[in-house]
């Protein structure tokens, strides 16, 4: 964590942005010796996959089979829904 004061964040806006998202620093705003703000990188996007990833690890056995089954069932269900939307005569 870094401290910086106002005026030198205002005189170094674009490279303090810089380090802020390149390191993954928060950055401390003092103005007259009391903070006032701070800026804290955005934390990284994950997709849905990566989400459920690290639901799965946190179920119990059963929960997490149960979970994966159902899964498993959409994307299946998913490709014949797909399949007829590409080929509407198909039976």
């Amino acid at each position: 964590m870094r401290t910086l004061t106002v005026t030198e964040v205002a005189r170094h806006f674009s490279a303090v942005l810089d380090r802020v998202a390149r390191d993954q620093e928060d950055v401390i705003l003092v103005r007259h010796r009391r903070t006032i703000a701070r800026l804290v990188p955005e934390s990284r996007a994950e997709n849905a996959l990566e989400v459920l990833g690290d639901l799965y690890r946190t179920l119990d056995d059963r929960t997490a089979s149960a979970l994966a089954a159902a899964v498993r069932r959409a994307r299946e269900n998913t490709g014949e829904a797909l399949e007829k939307l590409r080929n509407p005569w198909a039976s």
